[in-house]
């Protein structure tokens, strides 16, 4: 009796002790995947600035995550692009922009020190507006304003910014056009895809969506329709 109560009680010890392993592992497991979910929320962000009162919009912000999601929002003046006088409401929705140009975005963030070098020329240059470029984020932070950029890499970027806002305040000008004036998409419509050919207009699928609207919809001319479904088949003209 005693060397098989003796035995038992080695089992259950050692079941005591496999248990205890188990659970620490279980354990370690759990923070180590807490930290790792932790890690996956930490996000970076590169937002740019914007403001020119004697433009339209005069206001507006894009900001911009690592994996192309962003959100924009404008105010003040007019809407861009052809002859109405429709006025521009207030802009404030999420965009989703071209992994390649996401891309582009951070390393430039990156080679210029999270932008935490001074970007104003000393040159004497018409004003264009006054751009903010900022990055948040783990590998810390970090801003700078110009009206032009005295490094060819972030002059470019501020360009490519207002390039992108133009092509989101043209989406959010045709939907009003097909709301209010359907006539008026017509000319609407060559000026975007003219805009996109010469670069005025970039990251077309960040208005993926009312294109394929207007793509998709008989009560517009077909000349909407077919320069709407040339910028969605070739978004980089």
């Amino acid at each position: 009796m005693k060397a098989g109560g003796t035995g038992l009680a080695r089992l259950k010890l050692g079941w005591m002790k496999a248990r205890s392993v188990s659970a620490a592992l279980m354990a370690a497991g759990l923070i180590v995947g807490v930290q790792h979910s932790a890690g996956q929320t930490q996000t970076e962000t590169v937002k740019v600035d914007f403001s020119n009162p004697a433009l339209a919009p005069s206001h507006w912000t894009l900001t911009i995550h690592p994996d192309g999601s962003g959100h924009f929002t404008s105010y003040g003046g007019e809407m861009p692009g052809g002859n109405s006088d429709m006025k521009s409401p207030p802009v404030n929705r999420d965009v989703h922009l071209s992994q390649a140009f996401a891309d582009q975005v951070f390393q430039t963030a990156y080679r210029h020190k999270l932008f935490k070098e001074k970007c104003e020329s000393n040159l004497k240059v018409a004003f264009q507006g006054e751009k903010t470029l900022s990055y948040d984020g783990p590998k810390g932070d970090g801003a700078c304003t110009f009206n032009y950029s005295k490094d060819r890499d972030i002059q470019a970027l501020g360009e490519s910014m207002i390039a992108v806002e133009q092509t989101i305040m043209e989406g959010a000008r045709l939907e009003l056009l097909l709301k209010h004036d359907p006539l008026g998409l017509d000319e609407e419509m060559n000026f975007l895809v003219q805009a996109a050919k010469d670069g005025r207009a970039q990251q077309i699928c960040a208005i993926k969506g009312i294109l394929v609207q207007l793509a998709n919809d008989p009560n517009v001319l077909d000349g909407v329709r077919k320069r709407a479904d040339l910028l969605l088949q070739d978004p980089k003209i």
